[in-house]
């Protein structure tokens, strides 16, 4: 049979489960909406069906990605804690993220004996040879490779990341597979019927260049130990230590790191949340401003909380870096929109080639597009982040039949910006669901404006690097 047929015929054998979850999810759509056209009653029996439909909807869709053990899952993963989520009916919306999170950390894992075997081809022995103690249950399982609790010789306890075998072959050919991300962006606008309009080329291209940049596990080290390196000792920031003579190209090692998990942190009192959130907004947009990289998946699954106040940062498959000239005008943006100053706002996205392809928009019109979603930094001090902030970034700064749509025309994005925004709004997603609460601006300053240490944590961080740059 022709090799060529073969590869299509994968291609579209990986698709066409979602072509058929699709066809299911207009179809009750249209079953849920003629029922409640027809049924009489108070307003619960009226939205009941509805609600019915949203959840045996989402866990369908949440269990296909999950066995998909690739792009369509770590696809799913970027949209389970994004701000596409506020385009789901609001009655709807926890019932989606609550079974898209199940992908976070909690896919369905490999048998233990493939996990043995990655290990022993990869570093010449069996588990229970290189280490001193392997567990052969998984501490969690995602789209690329499962983690693994173990203990070297020396009695150092370690998480040791175990890639699927042949994962990286069919992510590689899944990402020249345009059918099977248009398949899957039109999935999305099948569950999230208010979804007026999807950039799907945008989007695919982030799921492209992210999950590309993650297969290799040696790029992760490196990456991680970029952060690791700048953060080592600090009071606050954790990133666990590589080890390397026990890192490949499909199975990472490094110090194994515990703590609690998102969805327990959230339910924290307030002050712990405060604290945390602080934590980070420091790490996230601090890293941009003192080290030109920023770690570009922020979602709840990276995260793990301590009753002490830290955070540990985890998954660094992806980072960004971007040259001091990028970040200089990102602050000079920034102190502009802050500032209301419309004029220093032209002049700074000028730089940052946002005019490259026509003329400057009505500047105003620009500088309100530009404080769209910045409410935790224009508002009153201190602001509480929340989840309707989250849900105004992506429903008008950014959408084509939005407020701001004369606006979005006339401006072109670098990918660098475009990759940071995505990340930044992201990082908001995260303070939103904490609803954390702090002096925002002021923070920002301290970087952008050299400014004071706003908080006692911000003293910390000033003596820290003070004594290390």
């Amino acid at each position: 049979m022709d090799n060529a047929f073969i590869g299509r015929r994968g291609r579209v054998g990986r698709a066409a489960p979602l072509v058929g979850l699709a066809g299911r999810t207009a179809g009750e759509a249209v079953v849920a909406s003629l029922r409640r056209r027809t049924r009489g009653g108070d307003a619960a029996d009226i939205h009941a069906p509805a609600k019915s439909f949203h959840a045996k909807n989402a866990d369908r869709y949440a269990a296909h990605l999950g066995r998909s053990k690739g792009v369509l899952m770590k696809a799913g993963q970027i949209l389970s804690f994004t701000t596409l989520g506020s385009a789901v009916p609001e009655g709807s919306q926890s019932v989606y993220q609550r079974a898209l999170a199940r992908l976070q950390d909690n896919a369905p894992p490999m048998p233990a004996e493939l996990a043995a075997e990655v290990i022993e081809r990869e570093l010449g022995a069996p588990p229970d040879v290189v280490f001193a103690e392997f567990d052969p249950v998984p501490l969690g399982a995602a789209s690329i490779g499962q983690v693994h609790r173990g203990r070297l010789h020396d009695g150092r306890a370690v998480a040791i990341k175990v890639q699927y075998p042949g994962v990286d072959e069919a992510i590689r050919a899944d990402l020249k597979n345009t059918e099977l991300l248009a398949t899957f962006l039109q999935v999305v606008k099948g569950f999230m019927p208010d979804l007026l309009a999807l950039d799907v080329r945008s989007v695919a291209n982030e799921v492209s260049l992210r999950i590309g940049e993650e297969i290799d596990y040696l790029v992760e080290a490196d990456n991680q130990m970029s952060f690791a390196d700048a953060y080592r000792g600090h009071p606050y920031i954790r990133v666990p230590e590589i080890v390397r003579e026990l890192t490949t190209s499909r199975v990472l090692t490094m110090d194994l790191a515990e703590g609690m998990r998102f969805a327990e942190a959230v339910e924290a009192d307030q002050a712990m949340r405060d604290t945390w959130g602080e934590v980070v907004m420091r790490f996230g947009v601090g890293s941009v401003r003192r080290l030109h990289l920023f770690h570009a998946d922020p979602h709840p699954g990276n995260y793990l909380f301590h009753d002490d106040g830290s955070v540990t940062f985890l998954d660094f498959g992806c980072i960004k870096k971007l040259d001091a000239g990028r970040v200089r005008n990102i602050q000079l943006a920034l102190n502009a929109a802050i500032d209301n100053d419309a004029e220093a706002l032209v002049v700074a996205m000028e730089k940052m080639g946002f005019f490259a392809d026509s003329a400057a928009p009505e500047h105003d019109a620009l500088l309100r597009w530009f404080r769209t979603g910045l409410d935790g930094l224009t508002g009153p001090q201190p602001s509480t982040y929340s989840a309707e902030m989250t849900a105004i970034s992506a429903a008008q700064k950014f959408s084509p039949v939005g407020p701001h749509s004369e606006v979005l025309r006339t401006i072109s994005f670098d990918p660098e910006y475009t990759m940071l925004t995505r990340i930044e709004l992201g990082l908001v997603s995260v303070l939103g669901a904490l609803r954390a609460t702090g002096p925002w601006e002021a923070i920002r300053s301290e970087w952008d404006r050299s400014g004071p240490p706003a908080t006692e944590m911000g003293n910390l961080d000033a003596i820290f690097w003070g004594a290390t740059v």
